[in-house]
Formats: structure tokens, C-alpha cells, sequence
């Protein structure tokens, strides 16, 4: 085993053992605070571009699996952990975290003391770095990374979006935990914008009774129109809301005419579409430990969340849109509705896969959203 080094851009060099593929990778450096759930975190969407470290400090020790997998690859830039365990213990596993990392082509580095790591990001905030096994020179990587881009101002939907339409048919799995309930009649359609969709999604949205079909973010909204359906689904991605505007368009144009539920990335594009703005968080919110509470009832939320931008609060002040969850960490904006048009959305993940599943509630107020919708547009025999 190798060495590694990673450089953040403002200068500090972290000095540790390599694993995974033998690489070297830019990206902003995020921490996450889940203790299970590495493997979704790696091929999850909506951390392209980032290097992510694990506050938990034995990663790997359960193995992966393809069971566990949200999406068809790894999309992080690089992984970073305290230490990698050499053990994958379970019934599922068929593979290991080193060959799994290598096999995708990701850097890993391990033996770094992740604790002052996590607490320089909480003080300086996420901030670009360089991960490499390749190039060990400090200064070289202090220069590389002093030019690295930061995510202000990047589409990186683009980079993570679906090349052309699908369906989607697959509900819940079943047989590793309680089986999900039978989806209900009738299924209703519902077209799911994926801006780095994850697969836990799509299966309760089957699960909750609709048929779904997935499109391009680029999609025009007569594109959707032609597709005739109930409802319309603003999936998670990656990176700023702000110059995916071509979606917040889209979103823009179709609203009023159907029903609308957005999560994380799609919460922030559903609130440009409706006039509010975002900006960037110190460090983001990445785990699956984030209380939130829903705003007019005495019931707070244990959430996963994966974000590194919010909508401006101010912005839902007497206007047409309403706050309906906050974060207790931070006051952040976790949720809001539109009290005009069916439209509603939450910056959390309430599939929370993995994590509580407090929040799993909002698929099925989707649907009763949909229901209404239909029936006081029925005309009367």
C-alpha cells in the first residue's frame, strides 16, 4: 500500500496511506456524519464533484453489494476516511471497499486524523482540495489545488442527468427488512425530472402508487405535456441550483398545471421557478441525523440530508410560497408549499435510504395531491 496526500486550497496537507484507484482527483471537500450507508454515499449523485470524508471511523466493515447502490456508478470525486476496514462482514457483501473504489477508478486515502479535517471545514467552510496517490509533492498539490474550481456557479446536473427517457418499474426491495405494503390503485403517472435521481427514490414513488418515467433535465415542458401525466417529480442532484435555470424554466411553465414535489436539488429549482433565490452553506448538511421540524405542529423529523446550498428564507416572506419545515440546527429552510398551485417540496431526503424514515409520509401526499388535483377538475355527469 501506497501513500496519499490530500491538499486543501488553503494550503493544509493531509498525509496518509492510499486505497482504491491509484488516481488523482479535484473536487470540494464535504463531511458526512452518517455511521452506515458508505456505499450510497458513494454512488449517490449529488455528491459529483465532492471528496467526501466519513466522521465515522471504521468505514467498509459491512462490504457492498449491488443491492445497496443508488445509481449505476460511483459519482464522488475522491473518498477519505479514518480508517478503511480490512474485513467485509456480511451476508450481502460481495465485495470489498478498496477493490470496489479501484474497480470505479476513485482515490481513497485512510490514516488521516479526520477529526481536525472535519473541524477545519466546519471553521473555513467546504472548500476545494486535491486527493492524490500519483503526485506527492506538496507544493505541486498546494498549486493544483489553489486552481481548483469552487461550486458556486456550476452545473453539474448536466454531468449526472439520464441521456434519454425511461420507465421505471421496480418498488420497494424486498426480503431485507419490513416488505412495503401493496401500491395502491389506481397508478396514477408521474414524470420524474432526474437531476441525479437516486433509485430509493423512484422505488417508493412506485411504491406510492404511480407510474413513473424518468426524463432528461433538459426536458421542455411540452415534452412533458406529451407524456400526459398526473403529477410532476424535481429529483436530488448535485452542485448550484443557480445556472440550472433552464429547469427552473421548465418548472416555471408547468406550474399550475400539475401537481409538483421536489426534494433537495428539486427543492431549490421549484423555489426558483417560483421567484425566491438560494445560496451557498458554510459546509452543507450531509448524514442522516438532521433534526427538522415541520412548522405548525408540535412533530420533529429525524432527516437524511445531502446539500450544500438553501433557499433564502426571507425570500417565502408574503409571497405565494410558505414555510413548512425548518432545520433546528441552523434555521435553515427545509420545506415549503405553494398556497396557490399544488406544488410543495422539502430540501431533505424522506427516503432516507439509508436512515429514519420519519419523513416517507410525503410520498403519499403527493399522491392525495394528485387525488385532488383529479377530482375537483372532474366535471360533474
Amino acid at each position: 500500500m501506497g501513500m496519499a496526500k490530500l491538499v486543501l486550497q488553503d494550503g493544509t496537507v493531509f498525509t496518509g496511506k492510499a486505497f482504491g484507484a491509484k488516481a488523482e482527483a479535484v473536487g470540494e471537500v464535504v463531511f458526512n456524519t452518517a455511521m452506515t450507508g458508505y456505499q450510497e454515499v458513494l454512488t449517490d449523485p449529488s455528491y459529483s464533484g465532492q471528496l467526501v470524508v466519513m466522521t465515522y471511523p471504521h468505514i467498509g466493515n459491512y462490504g457492498v453489494n449491488p443491492t445497496d447502490s443508488e445509481s449505476a456508478r460511483l459519482w464522488l470525486a475522491g473518498f477519505v476516511v479514518r480508517e478503511r476496514s480490512r474485513i467485509a462482514s456480511n451476508h450481502l457483501s460481495t465485495g470489498d471497499l478498496d477493490a470496489y473504489l479501484a474497480g470505479h477508478g476513485i482515490p481513497g486515502i485512510e490514516g488521516i486524523d479526520t477529526r481536525a479535517l472535519v473541524r477545519r471545514v466546519r471553521v473555513h467552510g467546504a472548500m476545494p482540495a486535491v486527493l492524490s496517490s500519483l503526485d506527492l509533492d506538496d507544493e505541486s498539490l498546494r498549486r493544483k489545488a489553489a486552481a481548483a474550481p469552487g461550486m458556486e456557479g456550476c452545473d453539474l446536473v448536466e454531468g449526472v442527468t439520464c441521456a434519454e427517457a425511461y420507465d421505471w418499474t421496480e418498488g420497494g426491495l424486498r426480503g431485507i427488512g419490513p416488505d412495503p405494503a401493496p401500491a395502491p390503485e389506481p397508478r396514477y403517472r408521474v414524470a420524474v425530472i432526474d437531476c441525479g435521481v437516486k433509485r430509493s427514490i423512484l422505488r417508493l414513488l412506485v411504491d406510492a402508487g404511480f407510474q413513473v418515467r424518468v426524463f432528461p433535465a433538459r426536458t421542455t415542458a411540452q415534452e412533458i405535456r406529451d407524456f400526459a401525466p398526473d403529477g410532476l417529480f424535481l429529483s436530488n442532484g448535485p452542485g448550484d441550483p443557480a445556472p440550472v435555470d433552464y429547469l427552473a424554466a421548465t418548472v416555471k411553465e408547468l406550474l399550475g398545471e400539475l401537481p409538483i414535489f421536489g426534494i433537495c436539488l428539486g427543492h431549490q429549482i421549484l423555489a426558483l421557478a417560483c421567484g425566491a433565490r438560494t445560496y451557498k452553506l458554510k459546509f452543507g448538511h450531509h448524514g442522516t441525523n438532521h433534526p427538522v421540524r415541520r412548522v405548525g405542529a408540535d412533530v420533529v423529523e429525524i432527516t437524511s440530508q445531502n446539500h450544500g446550498f438553501a433557499v433564502r428564507p426571507e425570500d417565502l416572506e408574503g409571497g405565494d410560497l410558505e414555510l413548512t419545515h425548518v432545520n433546528l440546527n441552523d434555521r435553515t429552510v427545509e420545506g415549503f408549499r405553494h398556497t396557490v398551485h399544488p406544488a410543495f417540496a422539502v430540501q431533505y431526503h424522506p427516503e432516507a435510504s439509508p436512515g429514519p424514515h420519519d419523513s416517507r409520509y410525503l410520498f403519499a401526499r403527493f399522491r392525495e395531491m394528485i387525488v385532488s388535483r383529479r377530482e375537483s377538475s372532474t366535471p360533474c355527469p
